[in-house]
């Protein structure tokens, strides 16, 4: 039986932390036809709410650190005040959404991330998704709005990193879907040349990410971005595009094949 096509969008916070790209967004995201999901960040508002609080915001390798008072901030800002300005956001444009963390119809169960050379604290590797549930939500006509949210079935939230959300949800839609995962980022797509916005790489395979990474074109915080692309791709993933939010809608950027 040939599945329908579900589009799946994650977006960092900045994009949904700012009145006018947040809208500009949600009036990209409602044109996109058919199925379709959200997954959204929201740390620099994590981090200002905790800072007016007085809670110092701590960082390792670009991840949170988040002991019991910065989860608490999290917990707010992902799961209410973030979330439900992009729901309210997506109302006024007639798309029928809901706002969504892992704990809600227990829909990602995490464990706590075990300790090594740091400790993360209530941060949570996703361990289990209910992708039927969720496909339910979606056959519906509902739209998903998934914050960068988990729990452990114990009682406790977990701050999770919406790249891995994004990832595990399409993974686990994929035998309800063909699914399409959009990473947004700033640049149009993987660039050949950084200083030049117009160099996008239309299409990367797991031999040419190889050869990109040894020429040096492709580094940093590209490469577990494109590493995670070929996961989802493994495990069932139709197509993986990495491009601007403002292009969403029009299906451009780095295919990842």
């Amino acid at each position: 039986m040939k599945k329908e096509k579900l589009t799946l969008i994650k977006v960092g916070g900045k994009i949904v932390e700012e009145e006018e790209t947040l809208q500009s967004l949600l009036r990209d995201f409602s044109q996109i036809e058919g199925f379709k999901a959200l997954v959204h960040g929201g740390g620099r508002s994590a981090t200002k709410l905790a800072s007016q609080l007085g809670i110092e915001s701590k960082m390792v390798n670009g991840r949170r650190v988040t002991d019991a008072e910065t989860l608490k901030v999290v917990t707010m800002v992902y799961g209410g005040l973030v979330n439900k300005n992009i729901v309210a956001g997506l109302q006024a444009l007639n798309v029928n959404a809901l706002g969504l963390t892992g704990a809600d119809m227990n829909l990602m169960r995490s464990d706590k991330r075990p300790v090594a050379e740091v400790d993360y604290g209530f941060v949570g590797d996703v361990k289990e998704v209910n992708a039927d549930l969720l496909a339910s939500l979606i056959h519906q006509g509902i739209v998903p709005v998934l914050a960068p949210l988990t729990h452990d079935k114990q009682g406790h939230m977990l701050n999770t990193n919406a790249d891995t959300i994004a990832g595990e949800a399409a993974k686990a839609l994929a035998k309800h879907f063909d699914v399409t995962l959009v990473f947004c980022f700033e640049k149009k797509g993987v660039l050949r040349d950084e200083n030049d916005d117009e160099s996008v790489i239309p299409e990367i395979d797991r031999i040419a990410f190889k050869q990109l990474v040894e020429q040096g074109i492709i580094q940093g915080g590209m490469i577990p971005k494109l590493e995670n692309s070929f996961q989802a791709i493994d495990a069932g993933v139709k197509e993986v595009i990495i491009t601007q939010a403002s292009e969403i809608h029009l299906g451009r950027g780095t295919k990842v094949s």
